[in-house]
């Protein structure tokens, strides 16, 4: 929590106006940020100081592990994040690869179960890193990425977290994740919860201790018409303890998470928090 605030502090006070050109709204930017979380103590890194809807990420993350391409897939499990990229964005409406009502594209999750090879076969990237880990073994390359610049243009968005590395060091597991961009106010919370998740229920499903998630964001921004909520309201109030997650411990293996595991095998206790701040998005 108190790496969340000391960002958002820091992006008010030293970050500079760009003007993005996809939304069409200026950002107050500043260059790379560096946050960790212990999933090893199980110090979930929620947001204190305005509720956060943590099973909406979780769900978003499920729906990625899955390789899911349809907003309404993410519908269906609980998450509402992808409709208006799918079906608002006028130059994916424009774009001659959108397939019709709710698709995606070729992003994310799609990138990670099934990246295209040169010759027409797909690579599932996720399951060479299960089994990899799950023999013990680490290439100092057990690395999904949904970043693929050879096929942008045929999704709805670029990915924004981008790569995640997985690394066995002293019988821990460790994950190092990339994000190229990131809306604080926003979608940061998002994007903590999942690292944290991310980790462990990889540490799980291959047999390892969890150790610490590391996230690294290139380019942090708040919007202009998110600053006054977060310099005069968020940013007031005093944050509370961290509480912690408990997984469904039935939850095994990379197909249990394919098949039938949902937002509500996840819980956490002790989440204490401020009232919601409506903080808007910008598409």
């Amino acid at each position: 929590m108190k790496q969340y605030l000391q960002l958002c502090q820091r992006i008010i006070d030293e970050g500079e106006w760009v003007h993005n050109e996809r939304t069409g709204i200026n950002c107050l930017t500043v260059i790379n940020a560096d946050l960790e979380y212990d999933v090893e103590h199980n110090q979930f890194p929620i947001i204190t100081t305005r509720k956060s809807y943590y099973k909406a990420a979780i769900a978003e993350l499920l729906g990625y592990l899955r390789g899911y391409d349809s907003a309404a897939q993410f519908r269906d499990i609980g998450c509402n994040t992808w409709n208006a990229n799918a079906n608002e964005n006028p130059s994916w409406l424009a774009n001659p690869h959108r397939k019709g009502e709710d698709d995606m594209g070729r992003v994310y999750g799609v990138q990670g179960r099934a990246w295209q090879r040169p010759d027409g076969s797909q690579f599932d990237q996720l399951q060479k890193v299960v089994d990899d880990l799950t023999n013990g073994v680490d290439d100092r390359g057990e690395i999904v990425t949904f970043y693929n610049p050879g096929e942008l243009e045929m999704g709805c968005l670029r990915p924004c977290m981008h790569t995640h590395t997985f690394s066995l060091l002293g019988g821990k597991l460790y994950l190092t994740s990339y994000q190229r961009s990131c809306d604080v106010p926003l979608g940061l919370n998002f994007n903590q919860i999942q690292c944290f998740v991310l980790l462990a229920l990889m540490a799980r499903i291959t047999g390892h201790q969890p150790g610490k998630v590391f996230h690294k964001i290139v380019n942090a921004h708040i919007y202009e018409n998110q600053l006054e909520l977060m310099r005069d309201v968020q940013l007031k109030r005093e944050p509370y303890p961290s509480p912690q997650l408990h997984i469904n411990p039935e939850i095994k293996t990379l197909h249990d998470i394919e098949t039938w595991v949902t937002k509500d095998d996840f819980s956490i206790e002790g989440y204490q928090y401020h009232p919601p701040i409506k903080y808007p998005f910008a598409v």
